[in-house]
């Protein structure tokens, strides 16, 4: 990884981590998953109140994983370690102990919208998008873990419209959905008022803090990745999968058959 692709800065005991590829949406390596995780384990330990997340720039907060690396997979390991990975991470990520907070502008999709899920507390922009189009772009699915946190933020109904529609939610309807908190005017805005936000839980009893995030989690069972590896096997080791990659990559609409 470039040691610009993930920067990370700590000032006043808020811990900024900005996701820093904007020429591709912000798309993630594995090598930004693994430094995101280890901010997460660290942070606590470095006297960080708060984790403040976002995008460079205003076109994305994270458009999910950089396509470009499913293209070893090969067999159904290479799946299984994957979604392996992005669920150890995911998972760091929501039990971190101190809040997190994720400021987001434009495009929150896939795997960028699964770290904002993980997140306490979601702001976007107006302009900004939200969802999981894996039904259009890729013909991958999401972890059994991933499903389970989507579905007690939104509930089952919503959960598979978004996904069998592949559409994408506004900011204004992602916030009535529960999927984002607050939704301010524009990219501006959203600086100022994340870090409004930041400064405020920075400066609240954190034993508090902590108790409370972690009565909520243990609140939230769910499945294990386990659980689903029959299902994440099913997509990614298909032939609709490779061709929803070639597609993507090439630019080309995905051809389906359903094997």
């Amino acid at each position: 990884m470039s040691t610009d692709e993930l920067i990370y800065e700590v000032r006043d005991g808020i811990g900024r981590i900005t996701f820093n590829r904007p020429q591709a949406r912000n798309a993630l390596t594995f090598a930004m998953y693994e430094r995101l995780a280890a901010i997460c384990e660290e942070a606590p330990t470095k006297g960080v109140k708060v984790l403040l997340l976002t995008g460079a720039g205003e076109k994305a907060f994270a458009s999910g994983t950089d396509i470009s690396q499913f293209r070893a997979f090969k067999e159904p390991k290479d799946a299984l370690e994957y979604e392996a990975r992005i669920d150890r991470v995911l998972g760091t990520l929501e039990k971190c102990p101190i809040p997190t907070i994720a400021a987001i502008s434009g495009a929150c999709t896939g795997g960028g919208a699964g770290i904002a899920a993980c997140c306490d507390i979601r702001v976007a922009t107006k302009p900004s998008r939200f969802g999981f189009p894996v039904a259009r772009t890729l013909g991958n699915c999401l972890s059994m873990s991933n499903i389970s946190r989507l579905v007690a933020l939104i509930g089952p109904a919503r959960t598979k419209e978004i996904i069998f529609t592949a559409r994408l939610l506004e900011a204004p309807e992602a916030q009535a959905a529960g999927l984002i908190h607050e939704v301010v005017e524009d990219h501006a805005a959203l600086v100022a008022r994340a870090e409004e936000l930041a400064k405020t839980v920075a400066g609240n009893a954190p034993l508090t803090l902590r108790a409370t995030k972690e009565a909520v989690r243990r609140l939230q069972k769910r499945l294990s990745r386990e659980e689903g590896e029959d299902l994440i096997l099913l997509c990614y080791m298909s032939k609709d999968f490779r061709e929803g990659m070639e597609a993507f990559l090439n630019k080309r609409p995905p051809q389906w058959k359903g094997e």
